[in-house]
């Protein structure tokens, strides 16, 4: 049984950095592609950054505009998102992903507050 469970989230105010992590267990997904999503408050799951397969290609959504990055250990099976010059708008639940076999599976997300 594939399980990710996520970490790092909080409150920081405008301009601050939070790290993510998502750590992966029952498998080895070092090989397989993540991403992170984030569900802002009333709107739908978006996609924030993803990384594929061994050689480690990333790719992010516009709006991240060189404030995160994603990185991943494969040693300890974990990817983690780190966020910087976060804005209020960021503010919203935080969920990692991956994809084994054409099967999806998903944390149970970490929330994430921007606020003064």
């Amino acid at each position: 049984q594939v399980q990710l469970v996520e970490s790092g989230g909080g409150l920081v105010q405008p301009g601050g950095s939070l790290r993510l992590s998502c750590e992966a267990s029952g498998a080895d997904v070092s090989r397989d592609a993540m991403g992170w999503h984030r569900q802002l408050p009333g709107k739908q799951r978006q996609w924030v950054a993803s990384v594929f397969g061994s050689d480690s290609t990333r790719f992010y959504g516009d709006f991240v505009k060189g404030r995160f990055t994603l990185s991943r250990d494969n040693a300890k099976n974990t990817m983690y998102l780190q966020m910087n010059a976060l804005k209020p708008e960021d503010t919203g639940v935080y969920y990692c992903k991956t994809v084994i076999h054409g099967q999806e599976y998903w944390g149970q997300g970490t929330q994430v507050t921007v606020s003064s």
